[in-house]
C-alpha cells in the first residue's frame, strides 16, 4: 500500500503556515487549514489515516474534519474528532498543552482538513497526516 505524509498548511495574513503562533493576547481565534487528500482521493480500500499533533502550551481545541465530496462546499464538511487541550493545569480529560500526540481514524474521506478553534494561547508547531 502506497502511503502519503504531509503537514496540513493554514493561510494566515497571505502568508502559508505549518506553525501555528497565537499572537499572545489572549484573543480567541480560529484558523482551518487548507484541505488535503485523504485515502478516499486516491481509491484505497482500507481508509486508516494517523495524524500528530505537536504542541507547545497549547490552549484550544483541534479538530480533523473530512469530506466524501470531491468538491466540498461550506456544508460537506463534517468532524471526526476534537480535542481539547488546556495549559492552566497542564492536562485535560483529552490530552496534555505540550508534546506530541497522535490520533487514528478509519474512513474513505476525499479530504481532509485541520481546525483550530478556541485558540487563546501556545504554538501548534505541525499538523501531520499519515495514510
Amino acid at each position: 500500500m502506497a502511503t502519503n505524509s504531509e503537514k496540513f498548511n493554514f493561510v494566515i495574513d497571505n502568508n502559508n503556515q505549518t506553525q501555528v503562533t497565537h499572537p499572545g493576547d489572549s484573543t480567541i481565534t480560529t484558523y482551518t487549514s487548507d484541505k488535503v487528500k485523504g485515502d478516499g482521493y486516491y481509491g484505497r480500500s482500507d481508509g486508516l489515516h494517523s495524524v500528530q499533533y505537536n504542541l507547545n502550551g497549547v490552549i484550544g481545541k483541534l479538530s480533523i474534519q473530512a469530506s466524501l465530496a470531491t468538491t466540498p462546499l461550506t456544508d460537506d464538511w463534517f468532524t471526526i474528532t476534537t480535542v481539547t487541550h488546556d495549559n492552566s493545569s497542564g492536562t485535560t480529560s483529552n490530552g496534555l498543552a505540550t508534546g506530541s500526540f497522535i490520533h487514528n481514524f478509519t474512513g474513505n474521506y476525499v479530504w481532509i482538513r485541520a481546525i483550530i478553534s478556541d485558540f487563546t494561547d501556545g504554538t501548534i508547531n505541525s499538523i501531520l497526516i499519515n495514510h
